[in-house]
């Protein structure tokens, strides 16, 4: 243990890596360094003001906002994350991952010869398998919510185990949940140990560590659970599991962002960034490839940095470039939904 008693921690080998999320070297954390995050501030008013210049500055229109929308669906995790999920449903799902566009579109807009594909399925742990087998061959890796999603509050043994068995069904990442408790409670040894332990267990598959932030209260609260998440070692900081009262919003995925960005600073480890829940419309996923672009910069416009969980989102988006091929609206009900 370092003179300053923080945590030090050993990082699996990542020799045998799956060919997944991040070509980037996998973040190795660093010992708990409070002094990075205790004294700041965040201006509410400021971040939500910059927020919503985000989508009224600027637009993107015709050929260029079709090119914006097939980008944002690679690099979505498209999820089922439902009480009735089957197997069936979840074959279905990979499916509409493997083919996002009808082949009509895929055709009108050029791409036969590399048709796009979403960036994950995100799915159950039991449902991991039956993933795995649906996309085998697609290149597309099989994402797992695990340690007690959504509440995370199962004692750890038991939530290290979920992080085991997600894995051994061929999970190549994993997407945790904090113990909200930690940062109300300002306890950020204890938050550190449990993603640093969470880390551990995830061997050679990525960490998506989910901050539900709609539980921290305060934007303050965002920025400090996400510097210890990052020091921790989580190769992604996520904004929510769909399950709170709020979910991703923009003021919060800028203060995410400015997390990452400061981190890459100190250490020079790029961090990757998923915002989740709530995100519906093409217009959603405008906003935050523009977000990720004016505060981090194009290598986030890629999988391996960026992003986005959702499954209605894809319906909204693939109805889009419909019109942007034909020149007119169809009705919700002409595009299969995820």
């Amino acid at each position: 243990m370092p003179a300053d008693g923080s945590t030090e921690r050993k990082t699996p080998s990542t020799s045998n890596a799956p060919p997944l999320s991040n070509a980037l070297k996998r973040n190795d954390g660093t010992p708990l360094q409070v002094d990075w995050f205790e004294s700041a501030q965040v201006n509410t008013s400021a971040a939500e003001r910059r927020a919503a210049t985000l989508s009224t500055r600027r637009t993107v229109k015709k050929e260029y906002q079709a090119a914006w929308l097939i980008k944002a669906v690679t690099l979505m995790d498209l999820t089922t994350l439902a009480g009735d999920d089957t197997p069936a449903r979840v074959h279905r799902l990979c499916m509409k991952a493997r083919r996002p566009f009808r082949e009509d579109l895929v055709e009108a807009l050029g791409l036969q010869a590399n048709p796009p594909k979403v960036g994950a399925v995100c799915v159950y742990p039991t449902m991991v398998a039956p993933a795995v087998k649906a996309l085998e061959g697609s290149g597309i890796p099989v994402a797992s919510v695990a340690t007690g999603f959504p509440a995370g509050l199962t004692p750890l043994k038991q939530r290290l185990e979920e992080i085991h068995y997600a894995v051994g069904e061929g999970a190549h990442e994993i997407d945790i949940v904090i113990t909200r408790a930690h940062v109300l409670n300002a306890d950020w040894q204890a938050l550190y140990d449990e993603v640093a332990a969470m880390r551990e267990a995830c061997g050679e598959a990525h960490l998506k560590a989910i901050l539900a932030t709609g539980d921290l209260k305060t934007l303050r609260n965002v920025y400090k659970a996400s510097m210890v998440a990052m020091q921790a070692g989580a190769d992604f900081i996520k904004t929510s599991t769909g399950k709170e009262d709020v979910n991703a919003t923009l003021p919060v995925s800028l203060v995410m962002c400015r997390a990452i960005r400061d981190y890459e600073a100190l250490t020079g480890f790029k961090i990757g960034f998923k915002p989740a829940g709530g995100l519906k419309t093409a217009k959603d996923a405008m906003s935050w490839l523009i977000l990720m672009k004016e505060e981090l910069g194009n290598a986030w416009l890629e999988p391996d940095l960026f992003r986005i969980g959702a499954s209605s989102l894809l319906a909204d988006i693939e109805r889009q470039i419909e019109h942007f091929v034909t020149g007119r609206y169809s009705s919700t009900i002409r595009h299969a939904l995820a």
